[in-house]
């Protein structure tokens, strides 16, 4: 069997030296991608970085595309447009890849009826664990939405993590692509993507020898927006919210809706910092009003 051409697409923003070093990793690996696509929304790179990621783009290593704005679903699919393989893996630009992971990922595409893989990805402190997913698979809205995405055992899923995510491209573009309505750190748009292809028939597999470590850099991607803790910004929330008002139905949405309004702020920090519970209603709100709009919109076009 011919070995399916694979395109690595990293979105990226505001990342400096840590984008370096996952691109070299990845270079680095045995088993090489056909092509390393970068998308590039940051406005402004430290000057070594531009120098690299000029350097690479000019020797072929990397293709490196420089993006308007800043947007994670925009990003993967422009990434999907200009791949030039049949397989698309989105990785986080703050990684580091286990050595067989692009190899992972093209055998568990190999199964019948798969159109999407997601890999294991293990978090700063965090190991294997042993067995199957110990957290509850749910239905409804929930289902996989507590997967244990360090289990050693495999599973066809209804959820994934797109910093290790790799997807037919001709069935992702034929469900649609991201929905681009995600904004800010677009919270749940993996999830909502993945439950489009579940539904037009496809497999979605966690593939746990697909393996990433998640460096969880302290700043830019998704940080950029902030410590949502202590902000009331609707960037935060606004996409948790969306995702129910585009899968669940009826009373579903707002057990939904008041379930996250409970856990985001009564969690632990609260108890020792209180002043930021007003600050943080504050950005639930704000969240949960910008996602209605969104969903209208949806609905007005279609």
């Amino acid at each position: 069997m011919t070995e399916a051409r694979l395109t690595v697409v990293i979105p990226t923003y505001d990342r400096e030296a840590v984008l370096l070093e996952t691109l070299r990793l990845l270079l680095d690996l045995p088993d090489r991608a056909d092509e390393i696509l970068v998308l590039d929304q940051t406005e402004v790179h430290e000057a070594e970085t531009e120098r690299r990621l000029r350097e690479w783009n000019e020797t072929g290593l990397v293709r490196w595309l420089r993006l308007a704005r800043p947007s994670i679903p925009v990003s993967m699919n422009e990434g999907l447009r200009q791949a030039r393989s049949e397989l698309v893996l989105f990785l986080d630009d703050d990684v580091v890849p286990h050595s067989g992971l692009l190899e992972a990922h093209r055998k568990a595409h190999e199964e019948e009826g798969v159109v999407a893989v997601v890999g294991m990805v293990l978090q700063p402190g965090e190991e294997p664990v042993p067995g199957p997913s110990s957290s509850p698979r749910g239905e409804g809205l929930r289902r996989d939405l507590e997967f244990c995405f360090r289990s050693a055992e495999r599973a066809d899923v209804w959820n994934v993590m797109a910093g290790n995510l790799s997807v037919k491209r001709e069935a992702a573009l034929a469900c649609g692509g991201f929905d681009e309505r995600f904004v800010g750190v677009a919270y749940r748009f993996e999830t909502e993507f993945c439950r489009r292809l579940r539904r037009r028939g496809g497999r979605v597999a966690y593939e746990p020898g697909a393996v990433i470590r998640h460096l969880k850099a302290p700043s830019g991607g998704t940080r950029a927006w902030g410590d949502h803790l202590v902000s009331a910004r609707s960037e935060h929330s606004v996409g948790d919210y969306y995702f129910a008002l585009s899968e669940g139905r009826g009373s579903e949405i707002a057990t939904y809706a008041l379930r996250r309004l409970r856990q985001e702020t009564l969690s632990k920090f609260y108890l020792t910092h209180p002043w930021y519970i007003p600050v943080k209603v504050l950005g639930e709100i704000r969240g949960l009003l910008r996602a209605l709009r969104l969903s209208w919109e949806r609905r007005r076009t279609g």
